[in-house]
């Protein structure tokens, strides 16, 4: 037989490396979304679901904080959410029930020398009950359990487990994060990059949660000090969607009609719960698990080093930011921060999302 050019040996061998791969489904990004999962709907249960339904995900679980509610509660909304769509395996894990400093007690004096915040999550007056209460669910409860680990041991297992391949998502305050590093400092180093709701640089609204203090985020404002040390921590990359680019979405109810339309579980329980909540339309960390998955949404970028201002005053917890130009000199985190996007486009793509079955277990 006549033996093949060196040429098209080479071509052969390419093929033989390569070929179980032709034709494959691609490999799925690895991720853990960290949130305060209050419910049921919106914007937190809606971004654990964008993330869920992209067939290109691999949600390696979600990790619970207490903020826009209590731990606890947020734990049942979300085992109840995956029980709903068929995703009980995703595990729902445990973390942190108060931030590492702040409680409300100071947060309510806090209140009275500077002037009372628009909204305060779990601290709220306005539905206010202890930590450890469980309010019935309006979704109904949860027959499954959550995981018996923490939310920093099992972030910290994964990122060991798959070094440099996880992202790690944030959408609520910063808390878990700083106890995983805490526990390990080579946990930001290990992950792929830390993507995260929060922060305010000079959002134009008429909301009033900005109207008086346009720095002031919920969710650096709960847990000040676990922000800092997240901000400062050697990540290979920070993006951050601040609310200067998230008050710029609305869920309406002709969004919401039209998953309505596709009649799965997940659509049911969009339609009943999407707008359940007062101020529930704004989509505040849908987009920055959105743009994760397509960056093309978002139109302009800027990079800026940001932290959290930790004195005391009326300033306590406000969002910091500087250029290369005029950083100070102990610098602090370098992140991408989103500042435009197509509106049209990012909501094409979670009514897509939302309208799909929902990939089954791999």
């Amino acid at each position: 037989m006549k033996r093949p050019t060196r040429k098209l040996a080479l071509v052969l061998l390419l093929v033989s490396l390569l070929g179980h791969s032709f034709g494959s489904a691609p490999t799925r990004r690895k991720i853990i979304i960290n949130e305060d999962f209050s419910g049921p709907g919106g914007s937190n249960m809606q971004t654990l679901l964008v993330l869920v339904q992209s067939p290109l995900v691999e949600v390696l679980g979600a990790t619970v904080v207490s903020g826009d509610q209590w731990r606890d509660e947020e734990v049942a909304h979300t085992l109840r959410l995956l029980e709903i769509i068929g995703r009980s395996d995703i595990p729902v894990v445990p973390g942190a029930v108060f931030p590492l400093v702040r409680r409300r007690g100071e947060a309510q004096l806090w209140q009275e020398l500077y002037g009372k915040v628009a909204y305060a999550g779990a601290w709220d007056d306005r539905w206010w009950h202890e930590p450890f209460v469980m309010p019935a669910l309006p979704e109904g409860a949860p027959t499954t359990k959550p995981s018996d680990e923490d939310a920093a041991h099992f972030m910290i297992r994964m990122v060991r487990k798959y070094p440099h391949e996880v992202t790690i998502y944030e959408g609520g305050p910063m808390t878990n994060l700083a106890l995983a590093i805490s526990i390990d400092p080579q946990f930001p180093e290990l992950a792929q990059e830390l993507v995260f709701m929060g922060g305010s640089l000079n959002p134009n609204t008429d909301n009033p949660e900005f109207a008086n203090n346009p720095r002031h985020e919920f969710n650096f404002w709960f847990d000040p000090e676990a922000a800092e040390i997240v901000l400062r921590a050697p990540w290979k990359k920070i993006v951050c969607t601040p609310t200067d680019i998230s008050v710029k979405t609305r869920l309406t109810p002709a969004l919401v009609k039209q998953i309505e339309l596709s009649a799965t579980p997940l659509a049911r329980y969009i339609s009943r719960f999407a707008l359940y909540s007062p101020g529930a339309d704004i989509m505040w960390d849908e987009l920055a698990a959105a743009a994760w998955l397509d960056p093309t949404l978002i139109t302009k970028r800027e990079t800026r080093y940001m932290a959290v201002d930790l004195d005391r005053g009326a300033a306590y917890g406000n969002t910091l930011t500087w250029t290369e130009t005029d950083k100070p000199a102990l610098a602090a985190g370098r992140v991408e921060i989103q500042v435009d996007l197509d509106l049209e486009k990012f909501y094409g793509m979670f009514v897509k999302l939302m309208s799909a079955p929902t990939p089954a277990a791999q």
